[in-house]
Formats: structure tokens, sequence, C-alpha cells
């Protein structure tokens, strides 16, 4: 007779969509920044590409809000994912979540997605440059290269306002002693704050700078994240050298979208305003079979536009094609889609659509 000593495990694999997950632990990384881990309840293996973003969907003084965070841990540790959210002056919400969330707390999540990450842009020599909190998804990235042992020659180069900001300061510093094609190189607005002497680099990146750094960074693909100022002027020094931008890398998020009913007025004045000036000839028709409505749209709107003029609420964060939360099935009649990453190329096989960046061509019946 055979004895098995294990038992039987049913494991399954994270996929583009909506998710119950429950807070594991919760890290303060520096005075103003901490990184909230979450697990699902039954096993669940959290696959996704390091760079790559979920959106979370809270209910804050009673108004539902879709907010998109990087994903900071690795896929090499695959139970469980974590994002890093630094509370902002008057961000309703960052303090929420800094006030509010617990060990033991659930909450729904959409994703992963995001066309910014590491494995669609392969390569030998990478630079990555950080300002402030955008050092996340360059850590998820410099997590997986350091825990699966890649073959990478890695210059990391993070920007904080002082020691004190400086996020996983002490685990960078473990990375990057034991890897000596690892390179960490770390600056600080400022020398001193709050009894804390710095005796790295200081200011602000400049291209003097990024050549001692990095002395070959117009050799390397660039992935780069931080506040837009710190953006733009790396952009500016890659310009000015002549960088092939296609070599280039930068996570952008959209401005958060507007408060929907708000949305649904303004869309059904501006349909009212439009009305007499429209031919109902080039108008197509957008069923919601789930819902039983319909509307007529020009070709110009898009399935989300559509769906408020009828009052029917679909999720949105970014509005940009982005954070893939307004993902639904078009069941007939085809779209021109112009997403940013939010959707996979399998799920637009399976016949999904992004609502806020997909317009009618002809009638089209949604699932929703």
């Amino acid at each position: 007779m055979t004895t098995s000593f294990l038992n039987q495990v049913t494991t399954q694999t994270w996929t583009n969509g909506r998710h119950q997950v429950r807070c594991v632990k919760v890290i303060q990384e520096t005075w103003d920044v901490r990184t909230f881990c979450f697990m699902a309840e039954q096993p669940l293996m959290f696959f996704f590409k390091p760079g790559q973003f979920v959106t979370l969907e809270l209910e804050i003084e009673g108004e539902s809000i879709m907010r998109s965070y990087t994903i900071s841990s690795s896929p090499s540790i695959p139970y469980s994912f974590s994002i890093t959210v630094k509370r902002l002056p008057g961000g309703k919400v960052s303090s929420w979540l800094h006030d509010n969330i617990k060990v033991g707390d659930e909450l729904a999540v959409h994703g992963p997605v995001g066309d910014f990450n590491v494995i669609d842009y392969p390569a030998d020599k990478i630079l990555m440059l950080s300002g402030g909190v955008g050092i996340t998804p360059l850590m998820s990235m410099a997590r997986w290269f350091f825990d699966t042992n890649a073959s990478v020659d890695l210059e990391f180069i993070h920007c904080a306002r002082s020691p004190r900001d400086i996020i996983y300061h002490r685990e960078l510093i473990h990375m990057f002693s034991r890897l000596p094609e690892f390179k960490l190189h770390i600056v600080c607005e400022r020398s001193q704050d709050m009894g804390e002497v710095w005796a790295g680099f200081r200011g602000y990146v400049n291209q003097p700078m990024l050549e001692l750094m990095a002395p070959d960074f117009l050799e390397r693909e660039i992935f780069c994240c931080g506040p837009t100022p710190f953006m733009k002027a790396i952009r500016g020094i890659l310009h000015d050298n002549g960088f092939d931008m296609a070599h280039y890398h930068q996570e952008t998020f959209g401005a958060t979208p507007a408060d929907v009913q708000e949305e649904v007025i303004e869309l059904a004045e501006q349909a009212e305003a439009e009305a007499e000036e429209i031919n109902i000839s080039d108008m197509v028709n957008v069923e919601f079979c789930e819902s039983g409505k319909s509307v007529r749209v020009t070709t110009d709107e898009t399935v989300h536009a559509a769906a408020s003029k009828l009052g029917l609420h679909i999720p949105k964060a970014c509005g940009m094609g982005i954070c893939g939360t307004c993902r639904a099935s078009l069941r007939s009649g085809e779209v021109d889609m112009e997403h940013n990453g939010g959707i996979t190329e399998e799920d637009i096989a399976e016949g999904y659509i992004l609502t806020c960046c997909s317009k009618p061509k002809g009638d089209v019946v949604v699932e929703y």
C-alpha cells in the first residue's frame, strides 16, 4: 500500500481580471512610504512581468475609487505581491491606504497589466533611473534579476530628496553588494536632513553626473520612472546626445478621470448640443446585452462614453487603455481600439476590449 505524505494543493495562476486579496503584511519603508503585501485566500500564483501594475478597487467615504499602483515585489516570490505607496500631501487615496489598510483587510484588485516591463524588452546592458516612489517598478525588475541570477549588466540610479527618503535603502545595498555586475548609485537632492549626513552624489541628475555613474549610458536599454520633471530632464539628456529613443522606456499614468456622475452630465449635455448637427445615418448602435440598453453614437465616441450616456457605470481608472479596469467582452461587431498596454493579445483574441479606448466601427454588442 502506498501512503501519501503530501496533501494535494490546487494552485491557480493569476490572470488579468478582478481578484479578491487579503493584506498579510504592512512595512514602513520610510517616514512617509509603506509597502502593503497581499495574498489570495486560496493558493494563487501571482505571475506578472516585472514593472507591471495593478488597479485597486476601493470604497472611500462611500465613494467607489479605482487607483493604479505598480507592483514592487518580484514574480520570483509568486504566492504574494506588494505595492509601495507614498503618502502624498492632500492625497485622498494614499492617505486612506496609510491610515486604514491593516493586516487581515480584504480588497479587490484588477490586473496585472502594463507595457513597462523588462520581459518585453530584454537586453544584456540596462540602465534604470528612478526618482522618489518611481523606484517601485524598477525595484520589481531589479529583484527579479537578482532572484533569478540573470546575466545582466545593470546600472541602477535612484534619486531621493534626502537620506531619510531613500526607499528600500538597506535592501538595495544588500542586493548590489553581492553581484559585481550590478552597480548602485544614489543621489540625494539635499545632503543633510534630520541629522543625517550624505556623502554621495548630491543635487539633481545632469549629464556630467550621468557620465560619471554610467559612462556607457548611450549603449544601454533604459528604464525610467519618477516625477514628470525628472523624466523630462532624462529625456532631454538622451535627446541631446542622439540616443535612439526606441531603447528608452518610461512609466506614465494619466490623470485620474473626473467623477462618473459629472462625466454622465457632461456627455448628456454634449449629446444634446450636437444632436441637431449629426446626421442619424452617420451614427451606429451600441447595445449592452446584459442590461438590455442601447444607444446610437458617432464613430468618434468610445464604448465607455456610450455606456455613460445610458447611466451604465463601467469601472475605469486611467481612461487611456493602460490599467485594463474597463475590460468588457465584445459579443459582435468591430471596434477601433487604441490601448496602451492594458490588455493582452490573448484577451483580444478571446474577444475582450477596453471600453475607454474602443470606438465602434459599426453596430456593436457589448456584454455589460
